[in-house]
Protein backbone atom coordinates (compact mmCIF):
# COMPACT_ATOMS: atom_id res chain seq x y z
CA UNK A 1 0.00 0.00 0.00
CA UNK A 2 2.84 2.35 0.86
CA UNK A 3 4.51 1.52 -2.43
CA UNK A 4 1.34 2.37 -4.35
CA UNK A 5 1.01 5.66 -2.49
CA UNK A 6 4.60 6.57 -3.27
CA UNK A 7 4.15 5.77 -6.94
CA UNK A 8 1.03 7.91 -7.01
CA UNK A 9 2.82 10.82 -5.39
CA UNK A 10 5.72 10.39 -7.79
CA UNK A 11 3.34 10.39 -10.74
CA UNK A 12 1.61 13.54 -9.48
CA UNK A 13 5.00 15.20 -8.98
CA UNK A 14 6.05 14.31 -12.51
CA UNK A 15 2.80 15.64 -13.92
CA UNK A 16 3.26 18.86 -11.94
CA UNK A 17 6.83 19.27 -13.17
CA UNK A 18 5.75 18.57 -16.72
CA UNK A 19 2.96 21.16 -16.53
CA UNK A 20 5.37 23.68 -15.05
CA UNK A 21 7.97 23.08 -17.73
CA UNK A 22 5.75 23.23 -20.81
CA UNK A 23 5.16 26.55 -22.56
CA UNK A 24 3.34 27.18 -25.85
CA UNK A 25 4.26 30.31 -27.79
CA UNK A 26 2.09 31.66 -30.58
CA UNK A 27 3.44 32.52 -34.02
CA UNK A 28 3.89 36.20 -33.11
CA UNK A 29 5.50 35.48 -29.70
CA UNK A 30 9.06 34.80 -28.65
CA UNK A 31 10.37 33.68 -25.27
CA UNK A 32 13.53 35.10 -23.73
CA UNK A 33 14.83 32.26 -21.54
CA UNK A 34 17.10 32.79 -18.51
CA UNK A 35 19.09 30.05 -16.79
CA UNK A 36 19.73 30.88 -13.13
CA UNK A 37 19.32 34.56 -13.99
CA UNK A 38 21.63 34.50 -16.99
CA UNK A 39 20.42 34.86 -20.57
CA UNK A 40 20.25 31.50 -22.30
CA UNK A 41 18.37 31.79 -25.62
CA UNK A 42 15.38 33.18 -27.49
CA UNK A 43 12.89 30.40 -28.20
CA UNK A 44 9.63 30.00 -30.08
CA UNK A 45 7.18 29.86 -31.61
CA UNK A 46 5.65 26.52 -30.69
CA UNK A 47 6.35 24.19 -27.79
CA UNK A 48 9.06 25.23 -25.34
CA UNK A 49 10.29 23.07 -22.45
CA UNK A 50 11.77 24.72 -19.36
CA UNK A 51 13.49 23.29 -16.30
CA UNK A 52 11.34 24.34 -13.34
CA UNK A 53 13.03 26.53 -10.72
CA UNK A 54 16.15 26.78 -12.88
CA UNK A 55 14.86 28.46 -16.02
CA UNK A 56 12.50 31.41 -16.43
CA UNK A 57 10.97 32.82 -19.60
CA UNK A 58 9.73 36.29 -20.54
CA UNK A 59 7.18 36.49 -23.36
CA UNK A 60 7.63 39.19 -25.97
CA UNK A 61 5.15 39.99 -28.76
CA UNK A 62 6.53 40.76 -32.22
CA UNK A 63 3.31 42.29 -33.51
CA UNK A 64 3.05 45.94 -34.52
CA UNK A 65 2.17 48.08 -31.51
CA UNK A 66 0.00 51.17 -31.93
CA UNK A 67 0.61 53.68 -29.15
CA UNK A 68 -1.22 56.95 -28.64
CA UNK A 69 1.02 59.85 -27.66
CA UNK A 70 -1.01 62.10 -25.32
CA UNK A 71 -1.39 65.80 -26.02
CA UNK A 72 1.79 67.75 -25.48
CA UNK A 73 2.12 71.47 -24.80
CA UNK A 74 4.45 72.75 -27.50
CA UNK A 75 5.80 76.28 -27.99
CA UNK A 76 6.68 76.71 -31.65
CA UNK A 77 9.69 78.57 -32.98
CA UNK A 78 7.54 81.70 -33.47
CA UNK A 79 6.36 81.58 -29.81
CA UNK A 80 2.87 80.16 -30.41
CA UNK A 81 1.51 77.76 -27.77
CA UNK A 82 -0.26 74.70 -29.22
CA UNK A 83 -1.35 71.27 -28.04
CA UNK A 84 -0.31 68.36 -30.27
CA UNK A 85 -0.95 64.64 -30.05
CA UNK A 86 0.22 61.84 -32.32
CA UNK A 87 0.18 58.09 -32.97
CA UNK A 88 3.28 55.92 -32.81
CA UNK A 89 3.71 52.62 -34.69
CA UNK A 90 6.56 50.32 -33.63
CA UNK A 91 7.45 46.67 -33.04
CA UNK A 92 10.08 44.56 -31.30
CA UNK A 93 12.68 43.15 -33.70
CA UNK A 94 15.16 41.86 -31.11
CA UNK A 95 13.46 40.31 -28.05
CA UNK A 96 16.75 39.83 -26.21
CA UNK A 97 17.64 43.54 -26.22
CA UNK A 98 14.03 44.58 -25.58
CA UNK A 99 14.02 42.58 -22.33
CA UNK A 100 17.60 43.04 -21.16
CA UNK A 101 18.51 46.59 -22.25
CA UNK A 102 15.44 48.37 -20.85
CA UNK A 103 13.20 47.66 -17.87
CA UNK A 104 9.87 48.30 -19.65
CA UNK A 105 10.23 49.04 -23.33
CA UNK A 106 6.59 50.17 -23.69
CA UNK A 107 6.89 52.88 -21.03
CA UNK A 108 10.36 53.86 -22.21
CA UNK A 109 9.22 54.22 -25.83
CA UNK A 110 6.17 56.24 -24.80
CA UNK A 111 8.20 58.70 -22.71
CA UNK A 112 10.83 59.05 -25.42
CA UNK A 113 8.15 59.70 -28.04
CA UNK A 114 6.61 62.49 -25.95
CA UNK A 115 9.88 64.31 -25.37
CA UNK A 116 10.98 63.87 -29.00
CA UNK A 117 7.66 65.21 -30.29
CA UNK A 118 8.00 68.37 -28.17
CA UNK A 119 11.63 68.87 -29.14
CA UNK A 120 11.10 68.47 -32.90
CA UNK A 121 7.94 70.57 -33.18
CA UNK A 122 9.45 73.34 -31.04
CA UNK A 123 12.05 73.96 -33.75
CA UNK A 124 9.47 74.86 -36.42
CA UNK A 125 7.03 77.71 -36.98
CA UNK A 126 3.27 77.32 -36.73
CA UNK A 127 2.87 77.52 -40.51
CA UNK A 128 5.24 74.56 -40.95
CA UNK A 129 3.41 72.63 -38.24
CA UNK A 130 0.11 73.06 -40.09
CA UNK A 131 1.27 72.61 -43.67
CA UNK A 132 4.30 70.28 -43.51
CA UNK A 133 3.10 67.42 -41.34
CA UNK A 134 4.58 64.75 -43.58
CA UNK A 135 8.08 66.15 -43.18
CA UNK A 136 7.66 66.56 -39.41
CA UNK A 137 6.32 63.01 -39.09
CA UNK A 138 9.40 61.73 -40.89
CA UNK A 139 11.74 63.77 -38.68
CA UNK A 140 10.19 62.44 -35.46
CA UNK A 141 10.20 58.87 -36.82
CA UNK A 142 13.89 58.99 -37.76
CA UNK A 143 14.94 60.35 -34.35
CA UNK A 144 12.88 57.78 -32.44
CA UNK A 145 14.09 54.92 -34.62
CA UNK A 146 17.72 55.87 -34.07
CA UNK A 147 17.31 56.12 -30.29
CA UNK A 148 15.28 52.91 -29.83
CA UNK A 149 17.52 50.79 -32.04
CA UNK A 150 19.67 49.83 -29.05
CA UNK A 151 16.50 48.50 -27.35
CA UNK A 152 15.71 46.17 -30.25
CA UNK A 153 12.72 48.26 -31.31
CA UNK A 154 11.88 49.45 -34.84
CA UNK A 155 9.76 52.60 -35.16
CA UNK A 156 7.95 52.31 -38.48
CA UNK A 157 5.79 55.43 -38.49
CA UNK A 158 4.68 58.51 -36.57
CA UNK A 159 1.52 60.43 -37.43
CA UNK A 160 0.59 63.81 -35.95
CA UNK A 161 -3.17 63.70 -35.30
CA UNK A 162 -4.50 66.98 -33.95
CA UNK A 163 -3.09 70.46 -33.48
CA UNK A 164 -5.15 72.53 -31.04
CA UNK A 165 -4.65 76.29 -31.31
CA UNK A 166 -5.97 79.04 -29.06
CA UNK A 167 -9.14 80.76 -30.33
CA UNK A 168 -7.47 84.17 -30.60
CA UNK A 169 -4.72 82.65 -32.73
CA UNK A 170 -7.35 81.00 -34.92
CA UNK A 171 -8.90 84.42 -35.59
CA UNK A 172 -5.47 85.87 -36.40
CA UNK A 173 -4.78 83.02 -38.83
CA UNK A 174 -8.18 83.58 -40.46
CA UNK A 175 -7.43 87.28 -40.93
CA UNK A 176 -4.04 86.45 -42.37
CA UNK A 177 -5.58 83.97 -44.81
CA UNK A 178 -8.22 86.51 -45.84
CA UNK A 179 -5.58 89.17 -46.45
CA UNK A 180 -3.55 86.68 -48.48
CA UNK A 181 -6.57 85.86 -50.65
CA UNK A 182 -7.27 89.56 -51.21
CA UNK A 183 -3.65 90.13 -52.17
CA UNK A 184 -3.78 87.30 -54.70
CA UNK A 185 -7.08 88.60 -56.11
CA UNK A 186 -5.60 92.06 -56.63
CA UNK A 187 -2.49 90.65 -58.26
CA UNK A 188 -4.58 88.48 -60.59
CA UNK A 189 -6.81 91.43 -61.46
CA UNK A 190 -3.80 93.64 -62.18
CA UNK A 191 -2.24 90.95 -64.36
CA UNK A 192 -5.52 90.65 -66.25
CA UNK A 193 -5.64 94.42 -66.83
CA UNK A 194 -2.04 94.36 -68.05
CA UNK A 195 -2.73 91.55 -70.49
CA UNK A 196 -5.92 93.23 -71.70
CA UNK A 197 -4.12 96.54 -72.23
CA UNK A 198 -1.36 94.78 -74.15
CA UNK A 199 -3.83 93.03 -76.43
CA UNK A 200 -5.86 96.21 -76.97
CA UNK A 201 -2.71 98.09 -77.87
CA UNK A 202 -1.80 95.40 -80.41
CA UNK A 203 -5.34 95.47 -81.84
CA UNK A 204 -5.26 99.26 -82.16
CA UNK A 205 -2.00 99.09 -84.07
CA UNK A 206 -3.42 96.50 -86.47
CA UNK A 207 -6.62 98.54 -87.04
CA UNK A 208 -4.54 101.67 -87.64
CA UNK A 209 -2.52 99.90 -90.36
CA UNK A 210 -5.66 98.34 -91.89
CA UNK A 211 -8.67 100.72 -91.69
CA UNK A 212 -10.88 98.27 -93.58
CA UNK A 213 -10.58 95.91 -90.64
CA UNK A 214 -12.52 98.41 -88.54
CA UNK A 215 -15.49 98.15 -90.94
CA UNK A 216 -15.41 94.37 -90.53
CA UNK A 217 -15.51 94.81 -86.78
CA UNK A 218 -18.59 97.03 -87.14
CA UNK A 219 -20.35 94.34 -89.14
CA UNK A 220 -19.37 91.69 -86.63
CA UNK A 221 -20.75 93.85 -83.81
CA UNK A 222 -24.07 94.22 -85.65
CA UNK A 223 -24.24 90.45 -86.08
CA UNK A 224 -23.70 89.90 -82.36
CA UNK A 225 -26.28 92.50 -81.36
CA UNK A 226 -28.88 91.16 -83.79
CA UNK A 227 -28.50 87.66 -82.36
CA UNK A 228 -29.63 88.91 -78.94
CA UNK A 229 -33.08 89.96 -80.30
CA UNK A 230 -32.69 93.57 -79.17
CA UNK A 231 -35.18 96.18 -80.33
CA UNK A 232 -32.66 99.03 -80.10
CA UNK A 233 -29.26 98.99 -81.75
CA UNK A 234 -26.65 101.58 -80.85
CA UNK A 235 -24.13 101.68 -83.66
CA UNK A 236 -20.93 103.73 -83.30
CA UNK A 237 -20.22 106.07 -86.19
CA UNK A 238 -16.57 106.99 -86.84
CA UNK A 239 -15.71 110.67 -86.38
CA UNK A 240 -13.82 110.75 -89.66
CA UNK A 241 -17.18 110.21 -91.40
CA UNK A 242 -19.26 112.49 -89.18
CA UNK A 243 -16.81 115.42 -89.37
CA UNK A 244 -17.15 116.20 -93.12
CA UNK A 245 -20.93 115.88 -92.91
CA UNK A 246 -21.10 118.38 -90.07
CA UNK A 247 -18.89 120.80 -91.97
CA UNK A 248 -21.14 120.57 -95.07
CA UNK A 249 -24.27 121.20 -93.03
CA UNK A 250 -22.72 124.21 -91.34
CA UNK A 251 -21.76 125.64 -94.73
CA UNK A 252 -25.32 125.40 -96.05
CA UNK A 253 -27.03 127.03 -93.13
CA UNK A 254 -24.47 129.77 -92.64
CA UNK A 255 -26.15 133.26 -92.36
CA UNK A 256 -25.79 135.68 -95.31
CA UNK A 257 -23.20 138.39 -94.88
CA UNK A 258 -24.43 141.73 -93.50
CA UNK A 259 -24.96 144.31 -96.27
Amino acid sequence: MIGGLMSTLLLVLLLFLLAASVRVLREYERGVVFMLGRFLAVKGPGLVLLIPALQQMVRVSLRLIVMDIPKQDVITHDNVSVKVNAVLYFKVVDPERAVIRVENFLVATSQLAQTTLRAVLGKHDLDALLSERDRLNLDVQKILDAQTDSWGIKVSNVEIKDVDIDLTMVRAIARQAEAERERRAKVIHAEGELQAATKLSEAAEILARHPQALQLRYLETLTVIAADKNSTIVFPLPLDIVGPLLEAVKGRIAPPPAG
